[in-house]
Parts: structure tokens; sequence; C-alpha cells
């Protein structure tokens, strides 16, 4: 049997396992809503294009994203997060109980708004729709003291009893590095790995597992500029594993791939899976983290999640807005294509 072949079989029975875990997600549920319109016309009122609403659809994003992909991928996922007393935040939990997902992790609360992102998308008929402009509503403020208690108790009820915990941070207030510590600080997690995607402080979670940043984010972080640089990529990388103290890194790069850090091993560079003519970035990092959070649960090595996330990340951006990975997608792409790296 080829390196190739036994690396994939590999996968597979990783993926195979995937209904067999449970993961925790804590973190910022957004409803993403998407508004399709038909143009019909320019406006007499302003130079603005009038479109004739066609349809209408909300699906979970953010870590709501997150917690629909392990689903899909067949993981039993946990949802811990907030949603307000409105239709938005109606909707995330039906979406959710239709999956079978468990909502009791899920605070329900009259003062916040869930957090909602409206893309309005305009096309002709029979062409591709274009994203035209996004409105986003936010609660006001962040979760008072008793909301972020409740959601402190809710995640250290289930990450205890889970294989994982992923944070999903869009800087909301329902996941945070002060949660997180705390968690971390009463041993209520044990050896669960704690996996993190942080838009706006990723280097205040240390001492979690792993992260997922993007390279925008990892430049953000440490105040560098990467471009194509391979030597500047393993410097930034290797910066990030030792400030935030992490026994695995993952970077996603766009069309140029991504990188797996492990704190035992040499970097691995692997190439962008599919087309690098994508159709839709939209909660693809939702995808890639879990992904690579249900791999490292069922007992992945770093390099082994990465490539599975690499996957998952690559099928995703294939299709039209927010959108998840379906775990026989996932099989099939190992089964078509075997796992590849990039040597430097």
């Amino acid at each position: 049997m080829t390196k190739h072949l036994k690396e994939a079989d590999r996968l597979k029975k990783i993926v195979e396992a995937f209904p067999n875990i449970t993961v925790t997600v804590l973190g910022d549920l957004v409803a993403d809503e998407f508004v399709f319109g038909e143009i019909s016309r320019v406006s007499r009122e302003a130079p603005v294009l009038i479109l004739k609403h066609r349809e209408r659809t909300v699906v979970p994003g953010g870590a709501a994203n997150a917690a629909n992909n392990l689903a899909d991928l067949g993981v039993n996922v946990l949802p811990v997060g907030i949603v307000g007393d409105d239709e938005p935040g109606r909707m995330l939990l039906k979406y959710f109980r239709h999956k079978r997902i468990a909502v009791s992790g899920v605070l329900k609360d009259k003062s916040y708004t869930t957090v909602t992102k409206t893309r309005i998308l305009a096309g002709m008929t029979h062409t591709a729709r274009q994203q035209v402009v996004r409105v986003d509503r936010e609660p006001q403020e962040a979760p008072n003291a008793h909301l972020t208690r409740e959601l402190y108790l809710a995640a250290r009820n289930y990450a205890h009893a889970s294989d994982a915990l992923l944070v999903s941070d869009y800087g909301y207030g329902a996941a945070t590095p002060a949660i997180v510590g705390t968690l971390q600080q009463k041993g209520k997690l044990g050896s669960v790995p704690v996996v993190v995607d942080s838009r706006y402080r990723l280097m205040q979670y240390s001492g979690v597992t792993a992260a997922t940043p993007n390279e925008p984010e990892v430049e953000e972080a440490l105040g560098v500029r990467i471009g194509q640089d391979w030597n500047k990529v393993i410097a930034a990388g290797e910066q990030v594993m030792a400030r935030m103290k992490l026994q695995s890194l993952v970077v996603t790069r766009g069309r140029d791939g991504m990188v797996a850090f492990d704190h035992k091993h040499k970097p691995v560079d692997i190439p962008i899976f599919g087309s690098d003519q994508v159709a839709d970035v939209t909660g693809a990092g939702d995808t890639v983290i879990a992904a690579f959070t249900a791999a490292l649960a069922a007992g992945a090595t770093t390099e082994e999640a990465a490539q599975l996330a690499n996957y998952a990340g690559g099928i995703v951006v294939m299709k039209r807005g927010t959108a998840t990975v379906s775990r026989d997608e996932l099989l099939h792409a190992i089964a078509q294509t075997p796992p590849a790296t990039r040597p430097h």
C-alpha cells in the first residue's frame, strides 16, 4: 500500500468515527439572512437599482454555523450561546431543533438582540446573484454579568461531557478569554482539547490547545505583513505558537491553502483542495474549525486534522452563501484526491 493510500485510509477512519464524538461549541450565535432580488430598473429617486423581492433565507452563522457544520459531519454537537427573543433568534432555535441539535445550552434573553447579518443579493433572471450590500444588527452591549455566568455554567457542564470544546469568538461577548480562562483555571476541562477561532483577540486565549486563524488575523495580531514569503509564514506561526502556548496551529491562506504547525513536528504546507476559483468564502472559517476540531476529538494528529479541514474548506467555498460540508462529501473528496503537501 502506497504512503498516500495509507494516509487517505487513516483520514477515512477518522471521519467514520465522527458520530462517536461530542463537541461543545461556545460562541457568538449569528443569524445569516440572505435576501434575493431581481433587478427590475433604476430608481427615479436616486441612482440605485430597484430589486423585485424574490426570496429570503435565514441560516446559522458564526458559532451557529460551526455547530451546524459539526452536525452535518455527523458529530454530536452542544451549542452554548445567546439569542434574543426576536424572529432571527427563534429561527435559529427552530433550525437547530429541526437538525436535532440540542438547544438547552442556548440562552434566550429579552434584552439581547440576536446578531443578524443581512446580505442583499441581486441578479437578473438566470444569472449569478451578486452581493450588493450587507446590513448588520448587533446587541448594543456585551452580555451582562448574569448571562456571562450562565454561559460559563453551560459551557462547563457540556464541555465536561464532551470530547472537545470549540470556541468561536466573533467579538459579541458570548465567548471571551475570561470565560475560557476560568474554565481552564478551575480544571473543569480536564484533558479536553480547546480549539479557538477569534476575530479580534486571538492572542488573549493563551494556553488553549489549538487555534485556526486566517493569515490576515495573524498579521493583525502580530503587526506584521506576511505576503508570499514562506519564511515569514513560519516565523509568524511559530511566534503565535509560543505566545499562546499552543500544541497545534492552522493558518488558512485562501488560495494558498493552509499551514499546520505542531509543537512536536515541522510545519506542513497543504495546498488548496479543489479549484482556486471560489464561489463564496462566507463562513468558510467556521467549516475549517469544525472539521479540525472534530478530527482532533477523534484522535487525529495536527496534520491529519488540518488535511480534513482543508478538504472541508475547499468543498464549502464552492457553495453559495453560508454552507456546510457533509460527512459523505468529505469521504468522497478523500477517495477522489489523496492528501497532499508542498515541500520546502
